[in-house]
This record gives structure tokens, C-alpha cells and sequence, in this order.
């Protein structure tokens, strides 16, 4: 595959001030130790405060980044997710259905990454309400009920019905 370079955005938020571009500069240091990944240009901007916060703040990057295949460009971005990315290079491209296979099973792999994620933070905060209604109900209104996330079941698959044919 040939290699693609692009402009990339990345934006952070958070509290103090040294802390944010602080963290801003450790993500940009990761992302220039990734194999596959050669930052060309990097334009870094001071954290400025965030209107009607108190005490946050919000700074971001600009980076010219090379990287040396489109899954390198896919995989980065889904790993570092960028605010805006834009391809300089090159205009089209030329993929083959492995290296397209290739990147569909690693975007599904990681989408269902932050799927089990979602589900397991979804049900520590469960239990954490029901365990707060047990222990301080008091904290709850009588007609106020805390909307709790469906739970998800797996679905087991029922043993197939034997049809006319299977019974001979």
C-alpha cells in the first residue's frame, strides 16, 4: 500500500491549565512513536480557558502527519480520534479486498472494544444506584425513578425443530 499523508486536529480539555497542554504534548509524543507514523509539521497552541467554565480549559494540534499505509492512517485515527483529519495524499487510492478485509475486522474489533467498555460502565453505575436506593433511600424522591440501562442478555440459540425430512 502507498503511503498517505494528511493534516490532523487534535483537541483536548481539561483542568488545570499545565496539566492539559501537558497531556496534549504526551499524546503527540505516542503518536509520533507509533510504527507506520512520521509527524512532518506539528503547530501546538496554547490552552486557553473555556467560556462560562470555571477553570477548564481547551487547547489543540495541528500536525502534518505521514503515516505508511491507509490501515496505519485508519487504525491511528481510531485509536487517537482526531477532531478533523484532512488526506493531502495521495488524490485516489488503490486497495485490494485483503487489505480491505484487513481494516473492516480491525475497525469491528474495536468497535466492539468500546461496545464491552459502554456495557461494563453501564452496569457498575446500576449497581452502584441500586446499591445507593438500598443504603440511602432517603436520597431518592418517592416518585423519582432512576432510569437504569436495559440490561443486555445474550441470545441462545433454540434447538432447531426437526422438520419431516429429519424425522425419516
Amino acid at each position: 500500500m502507498e503511503k498517505v499523508q494528511a493534516n490532523m486536529i487534535i483537541e483536548i480539555l481539561g483542568k488545570p491549565k499545565e496539566h492539559v497542554k501537558e497531556a496534549l504534548n504526551t499524546i503527540v509524543q505516542k503518536l509520533s512513536s507509533e510504527k507506520g507514523v512520521k509527524i512532518l509539521e506539528k503547530n501546538s497552541h496554547e490552552p486557553v480557558e473555556v467560556k462560562d467554565a470555571k477553570d477548564l480549559y481547551t487547547t489543540f494540534v495541528e500536525l502534518m502527519v505521514e503515516f505508511d499505509s491507509v490501515s496505519t492512517y485508519l487504525l491511528i485515527s481510531f485509536a487517537y480520534l482526531p477532531s478533523n483529519v484532512e488526506i493531502i495524499s495521495p488524490e485516489s487510492l488503490n486497495i485490494t479486498n485483503q487489505d480491505l478485509t484487513f481494516l473492516g475486522n480491525k475497525i469491528i474489533q474495536r468497535v466492539h472494544e468500546y461496545d464491552a467498555i459502554v456495557k461494563n460502565v453501564l452496569m457498575e453505575r446500576d449497581m452502584l444506584v441500586r446499591k445507593l436506593q438500598e443504603v440511602a433511600p432517603h436520597l431518592f424522591n418517592q416518585n423519582q425513578q432512576v432510569q437504569l440501562a436495559p440490561q443486555v442478555t445474550e441470545k441462545k440459540s433454540k434447538p432447531k425443530k426437526k422438520s419431516k425430512k429429519d424425522k425419516k
